[in-house]
């Protein structure tokens, strides 16, 4: 196991809540799984294991082709306490008797944490008999709220620029549907737009403004791709995108 993990990809402030950093890391799982190494396949996110009729809920599953086992991952936003390991310990139990084949080797878990103490985890560790480790990992700071009111706001970039401001909306668009689809577990892979809003109907309701998003999408595309696009276009495509964005925040889980 690596330490630390590099993160950097996530820009985090320093008060960031577990679900924050579960939800930033799935929002950009390319970078999550490259940075975990070679063999890891994704399975889901908060999966949940039914255990003495009661709910638990894993932050990350996933299953390595290589060593043909699942490795569970919890994810903690302060440093490592010795009562991480009993969770943990707990999880691999259940795993290994509710999931694994009789073929996988034993799950592996592994507890990445704000910062670690290598004493204290030494002792927390030392009677384990099962696979688990801990890690630190590292984000990039998230600019100083202070700086933000300096930065263009989407209106700014509208008025300025036009083109941006729609790739910007084209991403923010594509980010809320990845986050949707995960919340239905339906695997999204590397589906575009218009398959994640077909997949979506099938399970729950969209808002009227995505039947008609076709001819937007159509823009969107364009300038992402560099076309050039009529001011009135453009004005349009931004108006019923971002409208169609905040109606899909609306169906997200609240934290």
């Amino acid at each position: 196991m690596k330490d630390p993990y590099d993160f950097e990809f996530l820009a985090a402030a320093a008060d960031i809540s577990e679900r924050e950093l579960e939800r930033g890391l799935l929002d950009n799982l390319r970078e999550l799984l490259l940075e975990l190494g070679k063999g890891f396949a994704f399975v889901g996110s908060q999966y949940h294991l039914e255990i003495g009729d009661q709910d638990f809920y894993l932050d990350l599953l996933f299953y390595h082709l290589r060593l043909r086992c699942f490795v569970v991952i919890d994810l903690k936003v302060d440093d490592f306490k010795p009562e991480y390991a009993g969770k943990m310990n707990f999880y691999l139990s259940a795993v290994d008797d509710l999931l694994r084949h009789p073929a996988d080797a034993p799950t592996i878990g592994l507890i990445l944490c704000k910062g670690r103490n290598e004493v204290i985890v030494e002792y927390a560790l030392r009677d384990s008999a099962k696979p688990l480790g801990v890690a630190a990992y590292r984000v990039s700071p998230q600019l100083p709220k202070q700086f933000e009111a300096d930065l263009p706001t989407q209106a700014d970039l509208a008025r300025e620029y036009p083109l941006m401001a729609l790739v910007k909306l084209r991403i923010d668009i594509e980010r809320m549907l990845r986050q949707l689809t995960q919340q239905h577990n339906i695997p999204d892979g590397s589906l575009p737009i218009r398959s994640m809003l077909g997949r979506l109907v099938q399970v729950r309701g969209l808002p009227q403004s995505a039947a008609a998003f076709g001819e937007t999408l159509r823009i969107l595309n364009e300038a992402t791709h560099g076309v050039d696009v009529s001011a009135d276009a453009a004005a349009a495509a931004l108006d019923a995108g971002t409208r169609l964005l905040d109606e899909l925040k609306q169906l997200r889980d609240p934290e």
